[in-house]
């Protein structure tokens, strides 16, 4: 996702462009939005929208207005308003494509909840920001211990630190209702900080922590996708695939979210094709629907005396055969009908040996044959009695 000029540190953790502390292109950040009005001038008269998208930690936003009429612009560091204290967070997002992104969220321009830009932040600001980030890995670590000791069932998977360093939040997930009033306690004896407890969901979670799913990509969760929709084990078998929970889910234990994608394409093409359990009466007997193959068209029919011997048949065929059988017809055999799959050699196809493409075991070690020693066994064994006579 970065940039060639995008430098590391020694934990192999991205720094930024030229080393800035911030990526000037926005790519090395997640879910960034390109601002294609950025180059667009207002009308006259027409004030700039005063409302900001700040960015936190791993994606996290939220929307700010700009009461003091600053100047700001995407990759800004600002101090934000929170109760009690003041974050620190990124501009990821200015002017009139905020609307859009507001409107998206449900959130009214209106409302009173909007929390205000305090100042862009300064040196001490950054300092102290970068200070909390450092904490964040050793507090963590230090909690799931307690959580162990205390016994609670709940999984820690991430701590972010508020901005002035006074306030951490704490995201777990937990299958049943936790209570963690004696967990908080011990939380800010030991941290002197105020504790804050937010569960999230699975999926939440592995969109927090991102990763690299089974198609050797970074996961959608953790890059562009926002609404997470419910997938179900149908939309699996709509598509043909087997019913492998190893297969079907992704990081985060769920089903893969990439399995609604091209769902509404399987479901068009499923249009033509006619129910499964429809059976094709012949006066050989009743055929059963075996498989099909939905991007050729072609389905696979068996007689039930016979399931072992399938016949191919177009799904325009198959169609053909219900419809006789609602006149209450029967076709003579399935045969009639079967696709007879021919294979073509080519006359001009040459084969040749390409360093040993035709052999198999061409990375095997080759056995080594073991020499018959019997007899030297025995004449050893016969000096050894005579030595000890």
């Amino acid at each position: 996702m970065g940039c060639n000029t995008c430098s590391t540190s020694k934990n192999g953790l991205p720094l930024g462009c030229k080393n800035n502390g911030a990526c000037a292109s926005g790519s090395c950040d997640k879910l960034t939005v390109f601002d294609w009005l950025a180059n667009m001038s207002l009308p006259n008269n027409q004030k700039p929208f005063d409302v900001v998208e700040v960015r936190f930690k791993n994606g996290r936003k939220n929307f700010y207005r700009n009461k003091k009429d600053l100047t700001l612009s995407i990759g800004d560091i600002v101090a934000v308003e929170t109760s009690p204290g003041h974050d620190i967070g990124v501009v990821s997002l200015t002017g009139e494509l905020v609307k859009v992104q507001m409107r998206k969220k449900n959130v009214s321009n209106s409302t009173q909840d909007i929390l205000q830009v305090y100042r862009k932040a300064s040196q001490k600001d950054i300092d102290i920001w970068t200070k909390a980030r450092e904490r964040e890995q050793e507090v963590q670590r230090k909690s799931r211990l307690i959580i162990g000791r205390l016994g609670l069932k709940m999984k820690l998977s991430d701590v972010e630190f508020q901005g002035d360093g006074n306030k951490a939040t704490f995201y777990y997930t937990a299958d049943d209702r936790v209570d963690f009033r004696l967990l908080i306690r011990e939380l800010a004896s030991t941290f002197s900080i105020r504790i804050e407890m937010k569960q999230v969901g699975l999926r939440q979670e592995a969109a927090r922590l991102g990763g690299i799913g089974s198609c050797g990509r970074e996961l959608c969760c953790s890059t562009w996708l926002t609404d997470f929709r419910s997938v179900s084990t149908s939309a699996a078998r709509y598509q043909q695939l087997s019913l492998n929970p190893l297969k079907l889910a992704g990081q985060c234990g769920k089903l893969k979210c990439c399995l609604n994608y091209e769902l509404d394409s399987y479901m068009d093409a499923l249009k033509a094709f006619p129910r499964t359990d429809t059976y094709l009466h012949t006066q050989k007997g009743p055929a059963i629907f075996q498989k099909m193959d939905i991007f050729q068209s072609l389905m696979w029919y068996a007689y039930k005396e016979n399931p072992v011997h399938w016949h191919k048949l177009t799904v325009d065929q198959a169609n053909e055969i219900i419809a006789l059988n609602k006149k209450n017809k029967k076709i003579d055999s399935l045969e009639d009908y079967a696709l007879e799959q021919e294979i073509e050699i080519p006359q001009d196809s040459v084969f040749a040996d390409v360093v040993g493409q035709d052999s198999l075991t061409r990375f095997d070690k080759p056995k080594r044959k073991h020499k018959k020693r019997r007899p030297q066994r025995k004449s050893n064994r016969n000096s050894r009695n005579n030595k000890s006579k």
